[in-house]
C-alpha cells in the first residue's frame, strides 16, 4: 500500500512539473508580443530618420544601434518557439492540435533568421540612405525577404487553422477573431510584397504585424488558463 501511494505522488510530482513548465512556455508566447512591439516603438520614436510611412522595423537592424533590433529579433524568436512548444503540450487532439504549434514555431524561427540575413536600406534609413526604394537587392535582403515571407505565412496560416479549431469548438468570437487576424495580415502583406510602394499599405503592414502579436499573446493567454490551478 505503501508503495503504491509513493508511485502515485511521484506521479502527481510529475504532472505538475509538467504542467508548470507549459505554464512558462505559454507564458514566453504571452510575453514576446509587447516585448517586440515596446522595443520597437521606442527605436521608431527615438532613431533619426525613420519614417514608418515608408521603413519598415526590419531596417531598424542597420546602423549603429541595429544591434537592438537584432536582439528584438532573436529574443522574441526564441520566446516564440518555446510558445510553440508549450501548444504542443495543451493541445493534444483536434485540429490545429499537430500544425499549430509548428507554425508558430516556424514563425520564431523566421524572426531569428531576420536576425541573421538584415534587410537592405532604403528610403532615406539609415541616415545618409538615398531617399527612395533600394534599386537593387542584395544576397543578405533577399534572404532576409524570404525569412520574413515565410514567417510571416506561417502565422497567416497558424491564425486561420486556429479558426478552424474554434469553429468546430463552437468559440465563434475566437474563431472570428483569428479568421479575421489572418486574413487582414494576408492582405497587407501581399499588398507591400506587390511593390506598389503606397503608403497606406506599409501602415496597413504595420497594422497587421502588431495585430498579429497580439493575437499570439491573447491565445497564449487563453491556453494557460486551460490549465489546472494547482500548477500555478
Amino acid at each position: 500500500m505503501q508503495r503504491a501511494s509513493s508511485k502515485e505522488y511521484a506521479a502527481i510530482r510529475t504532472r505538475r512539473s509538467s504542467e508548470g513548465l507549459t505554464r512558462v512556455l505559454l507564458n514566453c508566447g504571452v510575453i514576446a508580443g509587447p516585448l517586440y512591439i515596446i522595443v520597437g516603438a521606442i527605436q521608431v520614436l527615438t532613431r533619426p530618420g525613420f519614417d514608418v510611412r515608408y521603413n519598415v522595423l526590419s531596417q531598424m537592424a542597420l546602423g549603429d544601434q541595429g544591434w537592438i533590433q537584432i536582439a528584438n529579433f532573436v529574443t522574441s524568436g526564441l520566446l516564440v518557439i518555446a510558445c510553440g512548444v508549450g501548444m504542443g503540450h495543451v493541445l493534444h487532439s483536434g485540429r490545429a492540435a499537430t500544425w499549430g504549434p509548428r507554425l508558430v514555431g516556424l514563425y520564431g524561427v523566421s524572426l531569428i533568421a531576420a536576425a541573421i540575413f538584415s534587410a537592405d536600406p532604403g528610403f532615406g534609413f539609415p541616415p545618409g540612405t538615398p531617399v527612395g526604394p533600394a534599386t537593387t537587392m542584395s544576397t543578405h535582403g533577399l534572404l532576409h525577404f524570404a525569412s520574413a515571407g515565410v514567417g510571416f505565412f506561417a502565422l497567416i496560416a497558424a491564425c486561420i487553422i486556429f479558426a478552424r479549431r474554434f469553429a468546430e469548438l463552437g468559440q465563434r468570437g475566437w474563431a472570428a477573431y483569428s479568421a479575421s487576424t489572418g486574413v487582414f495580415f494576408l492582405v497587407a502583406f501581399l499588398g507591400t510584397a506587390s511593390g506598389a510602394g503606397l503608403v497606406v499599405l506599409t501602415l496597413a503592414l504595420w497594422v497587421a504585424i502588431v495585430l498579429a502579436w497580439v493575437w499570439l499573446s491573447a491565445l497564449a493567454t487563453s491556453l494557460i488558463a486551460t490549465l489546472p490551478r494547482s500548477a500555478a
